[in-house]
């Protein structure tokens, strides 16, 4: 008995001292704080720390600074997802959201796998524990892609302004010892290419000289086009002290077409043309290489910005006006359904004197005849049948009024008066109108309204309220204190044509602004006038043109002391046109350059639209 005893006793106590082996073994370690610490660091910024906790801690912290610095990361958001655990080898699932600029956002999941050492828990670095798409000696960026810049069109859908590039010439000063050499190299060069292509501007190599001599640093000489600029680089290379940058901008598809009003279109819609820029976040080597795009938001290209010109009106009007170019002659387009400007041409004569188809005043002669008829039929119930005289001379209250080299018709319907241009006929008019009569209508047709065109620097013209006899007898032939510009008598045209006075625009999406909305001319009467002015063409002053389709319009002599000016105003359908030739004598001449312009925009169509 006393052995059974004592044999239970030790099976106990043996039983007894393995549990207690058994409890003294120490648990081993989770791998959870080494990963959390690993996540929590990074979000830190702490990326010695971080680095620390993997088995290639100097690359890694490298690797974490230039992923944080090229996605421009804002913060960093880390969730431990799971943790499996076996053995020595544990793999932590985690997800990682970077907050980067402008509110954009990086989000994904990855992972990472440990070992344990000796009883402690590190990292086995790989570049997926930062993404999972990332290799050997890449980190991540983010990165813009820029939007291409958006075109300016004209009105017909044709390219007026596209992106590009230009070349500037730089001199650095402080490596040029011979200034006046320098100049002379640049000069032969940029005038080689001017006689290649006219609109490269030319240098006279003495200014340019002067210029150089007087600077200091470096001095931007000129931009120059990108097909002869970079002609010019090639040639001046090696030269010490010049330098050529290449620079986006906006390149004019025909430097010929309207150039100073697409300089001014290119000044004003330049920042609309941006669009959006687009970015990527990309898998980026340390010599700045992209081996993989990763997230990507493509660019938005802004909506292309639309002038009101058009290419085949632009043309013909250049054209017409250069067959007087030994002269001040000038042409405005206007749609008269939408208020387009179509067209601003004018001779290089004209150009010495600034914008003087839009700006300038002149008296408008006979061609104010429409709004003095329009004022006789609604004032005085007169009608194109009405019996009017038309004598050679008349003298109202002390004024002479003669007719042009004297003529007379007698007492004929005020329709023969309009298109032979009665001179003594519509004074008569005037005169017995009360006063403000006829300064009223011309605002109808839009003279007086004062116009803000963006783009564009505009004046429509002038008319005396008749506070005197003699004020209101000269203006009704457009002399006196009459003033008008071209673009105010295109108006005028475009308001017979349209029944009302459209507003003149020129780039879309920006609104003109004008300083008062004067109300319509009445429908009945106009109907009238617009007979009155085929009359013009079909049998009147006017008659003879050669051009094609259905013109209404008023010829006009303006008298100054020098001489007299030709006007020739009116539409044919959709287009509304007024010609000026500053001292061009009789309206036959104005008439003439009207002519060619439809015979040449006709051309211009049919050539577009062979069927």
């Amino acid at each position: 008995m006393k052995r059974i005893l004592s044999l239970v006793f030790t099976v106990i106590f043996f039983i007894v001292s393995v549990a207690g082996l058994a409890g003294c073994t120490p648990k081993q370690a989770s791998a959870q704080p080494i990963v959390e610490k690993f996540l929590s660091s990074i979000s830190g910024q702490n990326f010695d720390q971080a680095a620390q906790l993997t088995d290639a801690d100097t690359h890694v912290s490298q690797l974490l600074r230039r992923s944080w610095d090229g996605l421009q990361a804002t913060s960093l958001g880390t969730h431990l997802d799971s943790l499996d655990t076996k053995g020595t080898i544990a793999v932590a699932h985690y997800s990682m959201k970077w907050a980067l600029p402008k509110e954009r956002t990086l989000e994904y999941q990855t992972s990472m796998t440990l070992n344990r050492l000796n009883g402690e828990w590190i990292i086995r670095w790989q570049p997926t524990a930062l993404h999972p798409d990332l290799s050997a000696n890449q980190h991540l960026e983010l990165r813009p892609i820029n939007a291409t810049k958006a075109r300016v069109i004209s009105s017909d859908g044709a390219d007026v302004l596209v992106p590009g590039a230009e070349y500037r010439v730089i001199v650095d000063l402080a490596q040029v010892s011979d200034r006046d050499y320098v100049a002379r190299k640049i000069a032969t060069a940029v005038n080689s290419a001017h006689e290649r292509d006219n609109s490269v501007p030319t240098v006279v190599p003495q200014e340019l000289s002067n210029t150089l001599k007087n600077a200091s640093g470096t001095y931007s000489v000129m931009t120059i086009n990108e097909i002869q600029g970079s002609l010019i680089e090639e040639e001046l290379s090696g030269i010490p002290g010049i330098s050529f940058n290449r620079e986006a901008t906006m390149v004019e598809t025909d430097p010929g077409f309207a150039p100073d009003i697409v300089s001014r279109v290119s000044s004003l819609v330049d920042e609309k043309l941006d669009g959006k820029n687009g970015w990527q976040i990309a898998a980026v080597t340390t010599d700045g290489a992209v081996v993989n795009t990763i997230e990507k938001q493509e660019p938005e290209v802004a909506p292309a910005i639309e002038i009101s010109l058009d290419h085949n009106v632009q043309q013909a009007a250049e054209e017409a006006v250069n067959v007087r170019a030994d002269m001040q002659t000038m042409m405005v387009a206007i749609r008269p359904s939408t208020g387009q400007i179509l067209a601003v041409a004018q001779t290089d004569k004209a150009d010495k004197s600034g914008d003087l188809a839009l700006t300038g005043l002149f008296p408008p002669g006979s061609t104010f005849k429409i709004i003095t008829a329009q004022a006789g039929i609604q004032e005085q119930n007169l009608s194109p049948d009405s019996i009017v005289p038309c004598p050679g001379s008349m003298n109202i209250y002390g004024r002479v009024v003669n007719n042009y080299n004297g003529f007379s018709l007698g007492n004929v319907p005020l329709e023969s008066a309009f298109a032979r241009s009665c001179n003594t006929t519509f004074a008569d008019i005037s005169t017995k109108l009360e006063r403000g009569q006829l300064q009223d209508i011309a605002s109808e047709f839009g003279i007086g309204v004062d116009y803000v065109v963006p783009g564009l620097n505009t004046v429509t013209g002038s008319v005396p309220a008749g506070d005197t006899e003699l004020e209101k007898t000269e203006a009704g032939y457009g002399q006196g204190l009459d003033l008008v510009s071209p673009f105010g008598m295109a108006l005028v045209s475009a308001t017979a044509a349209s029944g009302k006075t459209p507003v003149p625009t020129l780039v879309s999406g920006y609104n003109t602004e004008q300083d008062k909305h004067p109300i319509a001319p009445k429908p009945e009467v106009l109907d009238q006038v617009r007979r009155m002015m085929r009359s013009v063409v079909t049998s009147g002053t006017a008659a003879g043109m050669k051009a094609g389709g259905e013109i209404y319009g008023k010829t006009g002599e303006a008298e100054i002391n020098e001489g007299s000016h030709a006007w020739f105003t009116g539409y044919r359908e959709d287009i509304a046109f007024a010609t000026l030739v500053v001292l061009g004598g009789g309206s036959e001449t104005a008439v003439a350059v009207t002519d060619k312009f439809f015979q040449r925009l006709d051309e211009l169509n049919s050539a577009r639209h062979p069927e």
